[in-house]
């Protein structure tokens, strides 16, 4: 394990910067994310998928990574690479590639509810990878009912399977992004947060645009509105600069499945705007299916909160 990762969060200094340092990240990952959903959305609508989720990560990752090496940080060596290039893989290849392209078929809050599943996912593979934990009763009961509520929406979702195959790639793709998170922190990674997190996006953001480019997305190149673009923009700055850099900076100091945490308030802050905003429907299953999503994930979650 890097010796940057903080393998006992109960140890780190209670100060009060510090408190405000985890707040303003937890606000980050907790509501910047939840509005990215939408912008993805907007910004499939007229853009290939893997196209315009490669130059969000490329794009990105490399102006942060830029901007760390020119203030003087420590550049990767030759393994840090190799794992960041792994964790790129599986992080944004893996896991952003099919949800760009399901949010084509799929409403931004359906999306959201059914990527609300990574802190259960984190659990499962924190128990294997890991061995930090072991399965009791309540979490078992919590991981069904989280499973029942992503069943209630995928009947709900019209369509047939046309429409059920983006939801299994979403939730395909969350399983690539709970591995991510533990490959963060079970592997050699640079010291310094923002230079793993650029380093991070700006391979996973050349994968993506390899894939798009291999799929013939950008042959010929695609028209980019200023909407598409203010889209992607977005999502650049405030999904990627921002909040990203919050999470993986909160991995170096508490377990991946307490960060996970996000994933409980994305989909409400999602599904709401994505109604109000974009006039997305919202049924009772809709609420019901997300309702039950949520109440799992705040019972697995709930124990590892400090007293």
């Amino acid at each position: 394990m890097s010796d940057s990762v903080v393998t006992n969060p109960a140890a780190l200094p209670a100060t009060g910067s510090f408190r405000l340092r985890i707040i303003l990240a937890f606000f980050c990952i907790y509501f910047l994310w939840g509005t990215t959903f939408l912008a993805i959305r907007i910004a499939v609508e007229e853009l290939p998928p893997l196209f315009a989720a490669g130059s969000r990560f490329f794009i990105a990752g490399a102006a942060l990574y830029l901007f760390m090496r020119l203030r003087g940080a420590t550049p990767p060596t030759r393994i840090q690479w190799r794992n960041l290039a792994l964790t790129g893989l599986v992080m944004f290849v893996a896991e952003y590639g099919p949800l760009f392209w399901a949010e084509k078929y799929v409403t931004s809050g359906i999306v959201s509810v059914l990527a609300a599943t990574i802190p259960i996912l984190t659990l499962i593979l924190e128990i294997i990878i890991l061995r930090q934990k072991h399965f009791h009763a309540s979490t078992i009961i919590s991981t069904l009912l989280g499973f029942a509520g992503v069943g209630i929406l995928m009947l709900h979702i019209e369509g047939g399977s046309v429409s059920i195959i983006p939801c299994i790639a979403v939730l395909l793709g969350s399983i690539c992004w709970s591995l991510g998170s533990i490959f963060n922190r079970s592997l050699d990674m640079p010291k310094s947060r923002p230079v793993t997190s650029g380093a991070t996006m700006m391979l996973g953001g050349i994968g993506l645009l390899a894939l798009s480019a291999a799929i013939g997305e950008i042959h010929p190149f695609p028209h980019v509105s200023l909407r598409a673009a203010g889209a992607v923009l977005y999502l650049i700055i405030f999904g990627s600069l921002v909040a990203f850099t919050a999470y993986i900076w909160l991995l170096g100091h508490m377990p991946a499945s307490r960060v996970s945490s996000y994933a409980y308030v994305n989909p409400i802050v999602a599904v709401a705007l994505g109604h109000f905003a974009a006039a997305e429907p919202v049924t009772l299953r809709t609420l019901a299916g997300t309702a039950l999503v949520l109440i799992s994930v705040f019972l697995i979650l709930r124990p590892q909160t400090p007293a």
